[in-house]
């Protein structure tokens, strides 16, 4: 039997690291966020030769071990080592044996949530073939226990729920690790016009969020006053956006996105850096109304607001520059996974 599952990677649009402890702990964190049509993969193959073949094809991994109770964490396919490992304790299965393949539509250090979306994929998979009785929010929670506690990575909490739930969501990160998903229900004409006004452009250098999240960390820790100020204005952009967004008020949600950008560079100082202004200035100039970096900063990809007739002179003038322009959906599906039972009797169409 093979089972297969998918998640889709996310765009942070507002409220970006008011989920991180200690803020969200202390202040309480909102975070708006969207789906796209880009994912992550997994593949899981049963076998009874009592071997683990993991075929992790970002990382440029492949390893077949003997079957065992618990693998070792070593720098090599952590993810899929920190799920299987969780799976086998929480859930009492003897050791499994099985070849596993993942791979990702965008590149590690991308900001859109890859690692933690690949985690929702991988626990997925194993929901699907061992029929685990978890939904969103139990598979929301254990991606994060596992990369955040058991791998000791540093991130917030959006993108584990954003990747399982899927969609449009307005989410509340509360003390004593309490999230509320608050799905929301965007008219489709908004979501063709966010669409037609968007543009997702890869800076070309992937990044490591860890020193970033560090640092905001650090100013919440040690009272930061202008940080902390900074992080409480990010916050209320996600409940401003989220009012321009279901009103379809354009206008409104790139002025939010672009006070935001201002205010989330002032959380440490390596979320900008001459390359990414850089393309900030040349899209800008180009007829981008406002712009922001997805994720932690540092790199992976910007998303811009533009006027939907000058779309084409902005993607020209970014063209020149050492990224390129991702053209993107929204979906609504979260994650998901199937069973192909007999392979033997499938035939490809041609």
């Amino acid at each position: 039997m093979i089972i297969r599952s998918k998640a889709p990677l996310r765009l942070g649009l507002a409220g970006g690291g008011s989920d991180l402890s200690p803020y969200s702990d202390i202040y309480g964190g909102l975070i708006l966020n969207a789906t796209i049509n880009l994912y992550a993969y997994c593949t899981i193959e049963e076998r009874n030769d009592g071997y683990i073949e993991i075929n992790a094809y970002d990382a440029e991994y492949h390893q077949k071990i003997e079957t065992q109770e618990k693998l070792q964490i070593d720098g090599n396919a952590s993810l899929i080592k920190g799920v299987y490992n969780r799976i086998v304790k929480d859930f009492g299965f003897k050791p499994l044996s099985f070849k596993i393949t993942t791979y990702n539509d965008a590149p590690a250090g991308s900001g859109l949530g890859t690692s933690s979306t690949m985690v929702v994929t991988i626990i997925k998979c194993f929901v699907e073939w061992l029929g685990l009785p978890l939904g969103d929010y139990e598979i929301s929670r254990l991606a994060y226990e596992i990369e955040r506690i058991d791998l000791g990575l540093n991130g917030g909490k959006q993108d584990q729920y954003a990747a399982a739930f899927g969609g449009f969501n307005y989410m509340e990160f509360l003390k004593n690790d309490i999230v509320i998903v608050n799905p929301l229900k965007v008219k489709r004409w908004i979501t063709d016009e966010l669409e037609a006004s968007m543009l997702l452009y890869f800076t070309g250098r992937s990044r490591s969020s860890a020193q970033i999240i560090d640092e905001q960390k650090k100013n919440t820790t040690d009272g930061n006053t202008p940080a902390i100020e900074a992080m409480h204005r990010i916050k209320q952009s996600a409940v401003d956006m989220k009012l321009a967004l279901l009103k379809g008020d354009m206008r409104a949600f790139a002025q939010i996105l672009g006070v935001a950008w201002e205010d989330k560079k002032k959380m440490a100082g390596s979320i900008s850096n001459p390359m990414i202004q850089h393309a900030f200035d040349v899209a800008i100039e180009a007829g981008a109304i406002s712009g922001k970096v997805s994720g932690a900063g540092g790199g992976g990809f910007m998303m811009f607001v533009v006027e939907p007739t000058r779309k084409k002179a902005v993607i020209e003038a970014l063209s020149k520059l050492d990224g390129f322009v991702m053209p993107f959906q929204f979906t609504d599906g979260g994650a998901h996974g199937w069973k192909i039972y007999d392979t033997d009797n499938i035939t490809l169409l041609k």
